[in-house]
C-alpha cells in the first residue's frame, strides 16, 4: 500500500490524548495544551476515524500557521466524506494545530515564534516547542503517512500545488495521486513538521493554495479531492469523485521575481498561466502615473504565486514562477534541483 517504512502499524485500539479508539469508531478529541493567562484552557482539536479494517494511518493537518484557514475548511469538508465503516486504515485529522494563532488571526504564536520552525520540539521548551513535541508524540507517532495544508504568507497567494521530496518514490507516487495542478520537488526545511516526520521515515506531502484569512473555493476543492485520491492510492477507500482529466505538471526548480523599485504593482496574468521568458508580467507604477516599470519573466514556466497587495517596496517578491520539468528520454541528464532561497515568502 505504499507505507513509508514498509510496515503497517499494529491494528486494534489506538490511544490518543488518553482516549482509546476502537476499530470502526469515529471520535472527536481535545488534547490539553495549557491555559491562557485568564485560566481559560486551550486544547488541540482532533478527529480520529479508525477504520473497520487494518491499513495505513494518514494524518491531515491544517493551520500550523494560524491565519492559513483554507486548510481548516479542507479538513472539515473531508470529514463529511470519510466514515469509519468500510475504511481500511485510519484518518487522523487536526483542523487547527496553532490554535493560539488561529484565534488571533495570526501566523504566529503569542511569543511571535513560527510553529513550523519548531519541530520536533521539546516537552519543556518554549510554547511552540511544546506544541510541536505534543503533535509528534500524539499524532505523528501513530501514522504512516502525512499531508500538511498551507496557504501563502501574508499579502501573497499561491496557486494550488503539492510540494515534497519527489526523489522519494513513495512521496512521488502520493503526489501523483493527489493530482494538484503542479507538483514540486522541495527540500525539507529544518524545524518543519515535514522534516521531523520524514526523519522518522514517513512520506509527507505539503499542499499550498490560496492566501491567508480567505476561503478560496477552488483551492478547497483541489485540496479535499486530492486527499481523497491519496486515500484511494493508499488502499484506504475508493475515490468516488470525478475522473482525472489532466495529470500534474512537475517542477524541480522555481524562482521569484523581485521588484526593482517601489510603487503600485499591477499583474497582467493570473495564477496558473504559462509564461515565456521575456513576457510582460505586469507593471510597477508611481502614484502619479508618470513612471511605469515593466516586470518581465526571467524564465519559461507556470505562475504559482504572486503578491496580492499592490503596494510594494524595492526588493519585494512579487511573482513566483515554477520551471516545468520536461518529459525525459532515456539517457537525458538529470535536472538540477537547486532552488532560489526565497522560500520565506511561502506558507511552509
Amino acid at each position: 500500500m505504499g507505507v513509508g517504512n514498509g510496515n503497517q502499524k499494529p491494528w486494534g485500539k489506538i490511544t490518543i490524548g488518553g482516549v482509546a479508539i476502537s476499530p470502526g469508531e469515529r471520535k472527536r478529541l481535545t488534547i490539553p495544551l495549557g491555559d491562557l493567562p485568564t485560566n481559560t484552557p486551550m486544547s488541540l482539536p482532533v478527529v480520529v476515524v479508525h477504520g473497520e479494517q487494518p491499513g495505513p494511518c494518514l494524518w491531515v493537518s491544517a493551520a500550523l500557521h494560524g491565519d492559513e484557514i483554507n486548510g481548516v475548511e479542507i479538513v472539515r469538508s473531508l470529514l463529511e466524506r470519510v466514515a469509519a465503516r468500510g475504511l481500511e486504515g485510519t484518518l487522523i485529522a487536526v483542523p487547527v494545530v496553532n490554535i493560539y494563532g488561529f484565534l488571533n488571526e495570526s501566523r504566529y504564536l503569542p511569543d511571535r515564534r513560527d510553529l513550523n520552525r519548531s519541530f520536533p520540539g521539546r516537552a519543556k521548551g518554549s510554547l511552540a516547542s511544546r506544541i510541536a513535541h505534543l503533535f509528534m508524540e500524539e499524532i505523528v507517532a501513530h501514522c504512516t503517512h502525512g499531508i500538511d495544508l498551507h496557504t501563502a504568507a501574508d499579502s501573497r497567494t499561491n496557486y494550488p500545488q503539492i510540494r515534497g521530496n519527489m526523489k522519494d518514490k513513495v512521496t512521488h507516487d502520493m503526489a501523483r495521486a493527489f493530482n494538484a495542478p503542479i507538483m514540486m520537488h522541495s527540500k525539507n526545511r529544518k524545524g518543519t513538521i515535514r522534516k521531523a516526520a520524514t526523519d522518522l521515515g514517513l512520506p509527507v506531502l505539503l499542499f499550498e493554495g490560496g492566501e491567508p484569512l480567505r476561503f478560496d473555493e477552488h483551492v478547497i476543492e483541489v485540496g479535499r479531492e486530492g486527499i481523497l485520491r491519496v486515500m484511494d492510492h493508499l488502499g484506504m477507500r475508493e475515490y468516488d469523485g470525478a475522473a482525472i482529466e489532466t495529470e500534474s505538471l512537475e517542477s524541480n526548480r522555481s524562482t521569484w521575481v523581485r521588484a526593482r523599485r517601489a510603487g503600485l504593482f499591477r499583474m497582467f496574468y493570473k495564477m496558473g498561466d504559462m509564461v515565456a521568458k521575456g513576457d510582460h508580467l505586469g507593471a510597477i507604477e508611481d502614484i502619479f502615473g508618470n513612471r511605469t516599470l515593466r516586470v518581465k519573466s526571467p524564465a519559461d514556466g507556470m505562475l504559482i504565486g504572486c503578491a496580492v497587495n499592490p503596494l510594494i517596496y524595492q526588493g519585494d517578491a512579487i511573482v513566483h514562477i515554477a520551471k516545468i520539468q520536461k518529459k525525459k528520454s532515456p539517457g537525458d541528464p538529470e535536472d538540477s534541483d537547486d532552488e532560489e532561497d526565497d522560500n520565506d515568502t511561502d506558507g511552509d
